[in-house]
């Protein structure tokens, strides 16, 4: 779901901020962070891209039918109101 070269980035960028004095811990630090950061993205409700763009292909279809059935709507409310006059 999330990419894990992002992800060892991330950790990686975390761990070079550590003060040049912890450097001997800055590898356990590096995978402490990418537990850490696992775990957090673990617990989003995050979907891929191609999820993302099947569901804006069905949102546009629905858009598209929905407009067509207002159009519909609108015409039959016209005729039944030419007829009730």
């Amino acid at each position: 779901m999330f990419d894990t070269k992002t992800l060892d980035d991330i950790a990686s960028h975390l761990a070079n901020a550590v003060p040049p004095g912890l450097n001997n811990l800055k590898e356990d630090m590096e995978k402490n962070f990418h537990a850490i950061l696992q775990g957090a993205i673990g617990k989003l409700d995050l979907v891929t891209r191609e999820e993302f763009e099947v569901q804006k292909g069905v949102l546009a279809k629905t858009r598209t039918k929905l407009e067509a059935l207002e159009l519909q709507v609108a015409e039959i409310e016209k005729r039944f109101a030419e007829k009730t006059e």
